[in-house]
């Protein structure tokens, strides 16, 4: 880090403290060349994400996309949609991958939203899985209850 004074590139961390939102830490710091004292702030940097679609298409992943269906699925029902979102991003940035498939990320909402609330995963997996019919409706939920 060099020092906004003299440009030297050696300083010491005086104080260090997390910024409001928690994704950053802000620093004091003091150059021990010249002992002006100067800020810092460090961001985690986030892995882009890259989408691999069905059609074998790609595009960055979009997180308000996700929200969207995940809202859809949620709507009136006691899930909190956005903490859901915000799991399933930190879970992918950990994974560490720089491309993922649509299914890996679907079948990951799916396990959420079964695990939370099963009629919001019957209404996700109803498009997700593109239910054709009454029967592929009613084989998921005989999934779903445990009967097959």
């Amino acid at each position: 880090m060099k020092c906004p004074g003299c440009g030297y590139t050696e300083s010491k961390v005086i104080d260090s403290r997390p910024v409001t939102e928690g994704n950053s830490i802000r620093r004091r710091r003091e150059c021990l060349a010249c002992q002006k004292r100067f800020t810092t702030f460090e961001m985690i940097e986030s892995v882009q994400i890259v989408v691999v679609k069905k059609n074998g298409g790609k595009e960055l992943f979009d997180k308000q996309k996700l929200l969207s269906g995940v809202l859809k699925a949620t709507e009136k029902r006691p899930v909190d949609a956005l903490v859901l979102v915000d799991e399933i991003e930190a879970e992918l940035q950990n994974t560490l991958r720089q491309e993922l498939t649509s299914t890996e990320i679907g079948e990951m909402v799916m396990q959420k939203l079964k695990e939370r609330d099963e009629v919001a995963y019957v209404r996700f997996a109803s498009v997700y899985r593109e239910f054709k019919d009454i029967d592929t409706f009613l084989k998921e939920l005989n999934v779903l209850k445990g009967n097959e």
